[in-house]
């Protein structure tokens, strides 16, 4: 045993932080991160107690203003943080809420009935991880006002004016010691404030970027969750014009519900507790499911549905699933409760199992009053769910034969175009799927056998969009490429058996070749979803343009870099346009496209989903106009980049 000083364990390496001082020693541990995903979370949670306010029907109008120095002022006409001395601190209550962890008004005080956020630790962490902050507190007829810095108050409470209004004004800078981007997205911002307005009917909310000129929007709706729903199936075709409205409370949990189906194979259910985005779902969002599923094949049996004979189920023991029940289904599950549970420190999932029984016996109650006095919508959900029944047994039979054939995990017979590795652990594997034969063989030949896996694609995959699984399944490259990663699809996929961390499309740097990217981009968000999640889809980045001067070669990227260099020599260069990957040379692929040390990835991230909801339906579906409008409008924008 050594009995080195610096290898002691005794009390004087016990650190007492006070304070805020934890939460700027270790600022993941409260908001994730301290990347752009962490810098937008300290305004989600000066924004949650706005909304907490609106939950609690004291607040109306939300304002959000990003100032050119990116610091962020957030007001609302909500009853104002109280200002009052707290007895057991005999400081105002104000700076309580601002300066100590797990302070505030949500712990069953009576305060909140219901409240997102994190539970009366998220403001003073915003504050903490500031530079600076300033609240301003309208009430009891006068406004009060203090400041901050870097967690600490360095201004006591000053009473100053008359106002005859009430509500909070926070104004806060992010710390540039914490935080690697200080510079918030007008879009990200945007898109979860509009998120907000959906479900809060009634609440207007307003957006501003000083940073440019007449730069901001308003979100107002009164129609709630079934204008949310109708935004999300806007470039949809519809089973029925009018979302069907759910709403209810019970044991003190409040559901509100809104669905409409549209032609489209694959579902699109959104999940909110308390106005937070329960990405992956819950006790909520199972007993919605449940309910749908019982009542629609209840009513797949049932005498009031007799008259069209060709939408019931003909034989007594046969089943709709509720992925049958759910094929083109949006919907929206909203629930508000006094004491959530949720899974992680990120809330992605709630956990009270007394939710799924509340939801459920909502759900099913109003869904069979719906279905009894509308039969030729239910008419319409009963074709859909039966077609979708066929669809799955035709898919059941297409896998059991691609399993005979080549298998569709890891024990089966690996495709014969793929050009494996020999590295064995998926943490260092990567795969180029490969646009073309001709590029595929200078891949082959250019790759790092060891860690490079290569699988060139003959044609243009199968929009999966626009087709069912059995259809899907049917395609020879869409079966190559999910036998190549070992993991399946949809509901069958296991991430865990993942053979390569890193999955690249690698396509020409022209019209088709973006075609084929998004086809690829399709597939993978339809049915590989968890792998974007992760982040192990790339876009690799071939070079537009290859300039010799003077015995030299360069590649460039754009014609912006191509003409910044061009100014820089002195006599005419060589410039060669590649108008596909298979023009160059595997030395030439290796260099600018394959090899870890040159080459450019684009990791493909999912910020916003249903952001990229509405993108791959414009692109991809079945609608022409929406698309027609979004290429007229970015083909111009292209123009006026080029004069």
């Amino acid at each position: 045993m050594t009995n080195n000083q610096d290898n002691q364990y005794t009390a004087k390496q016990i650190q007492v932080l006070e304070g805020l001082e934890a939460v700027r020693k270790r600022p993941s541990m409260y908001i994730g991160n301290t990347s752009s995903r962490g810098l937008h979370h300290l305004l989600y949670e000066v924004v949650d107690n706005s909304i907490d306010e609106a939950m609690g029907g004291f607040c109306k109008n939300i304002e959000v203003t990003i100032h050119p120095d990116n610091s962020v002022t957030v007001s609302d006409d909500g009853r104002g943080i109280p200002v009052d001395i707290h007895e057991a601190t005999g400081q105002p209550a104000v700076t309580i809420v601002l300066t100590k962890l797990h302070a505030g008004g949500k712990f069953g005080g009576g305060g909140y009935r219901v409240a997102g956020g994190l539970h009366g630790v998220g403001v003073s962490v915003v504050n903490a991880l500031s530079e600076r902050l300033e609240v301003e507190v309208s009430r009891d007829s006068r406004i009060f006002s203090q400041k901050f810095e870097k967690g600490k108050p360095v201004s006591d409470l000053k009473k100053f004016g008359k106002s005859t209004q009430t509500g909070t004004k926070i104004t806060f800078k992010p710390d540039p010691e914490i935080f690697e981007d200080l510079n918030f997205s007008f879009d990200i911002i945007s898109h979860w404030l509009r998120e907000i307005a959906f479900l809060n009917a009634g609440v207007k909310v307003d957006l501003k970027d000083e940073r440019e000129a007449n730069k901001e929007v308003s979100y107002q709706y009164d129609g709630g969750l079934v204008e949310f729903v109708k935004y999300l199936n806007k470039n949809k075709d519809v089973l029925f014009k009018t979302p069907i409205y759910i709403s209810g409370k019970k044991d003190d949990i409040e559901v509100e519900i809104a669905l409409q189906y549209n032609d489209a194979y694959l579902e699109n259910i959104l999940s909110f507790a308390n106005n937070i985005n329960t990405e992956e779902g819950g006790s909520h969002l199972v007993g919605f499911k449940a309910a749908i599923t019982r009542v629609v094949n209840d009513y797949a049996r049932s005498s009031i549905v007799s008259n069209f004979k060709k939408f019931t189920l003909k034989d007594e023991e046969d089943n709709l699933s509720g992925s049958d029940v759910r094929e083109g289904l949006t919907a929206v599950v909203s629930v508000k409760l006094m004491n959530p549970q949720f899974e992680g420190q990120t809330k992605t999932k709630l956990g009270n199992s007394e939710v799924r029984a509340a939801v459920s016996s909502i759900a099913t109650e109003s869904l069979n009053s719906f279905f009894n006095e509308n039969p030729e919508i239910t008419k319409k959900i009963l074709a859909k769910s039966i077609s979708a029944l066929q669809a799955r047994e035709a898919a059941r039979k297409a896998r059991n034969l691609i399993r005979q054939k080549n298998g569709l995990s890891l024990s089966g017979t690996l495709p014969g175009k793929l050009a494996d590795c020999s590295e064995k652990d998926p943490h260092y594997r990567e795969i180029f799927i490969v646009e073309g034969d001709s590029a595929g063989g200078s891949a082959k030949k250019g790759r790092d056998r060891k860690f490079q896996a290569i699988m060139p694609l003959r044609g243009k995959i199968l929009n999966v969009e626009k087709s069912r699984l059995h259809k899907i399944l049917d395609n020879n490259e869409i079966r190559n490429i999910i036998t190549a990663l070992g993991v399946n699809i949809g509901e069958d996929l296991d991430i865990e058996k993942l053979r390569y961390y890193k999955v690249i499309i690698m396509t020409d740097a022209d019209v088709d070749g973006a075609h084929i990217k998004t086809l690829l981009l399709t597939f993978f968000f339809r049915y590989m979803k968890p792998l974007i999640e992760r982040g192990n889809i790339y876009v690799a980045q071939p070079p537009l343009y290859k300039v010799e001067h003077n015995k030299n070669s360069y590649y460039f990227f754009n014609e912006q870099e191509l003409n910044a260099k061009l100014k820089e020599m002195e006599s005419n260069p060589k410039i060669q346009r590649y108008k596909g990957l298979g023009e160059m040379n595997p030395v030439q692929l290796w260099e600018t496209t394959m090899n870890p040390e040159n080459r450019i990835l684009k990791r493909i991230e999912l910020k916003d989903v249903i952001e990229a909801e509405e993108m791959f339906t414009v692109l991809m579906g079945n609608k022409v106009e929406p698309r027609k409008e979004f290429i007229y409008t970015h083909s111009l924008e292209v123009k006026e980049l080029d004069i």
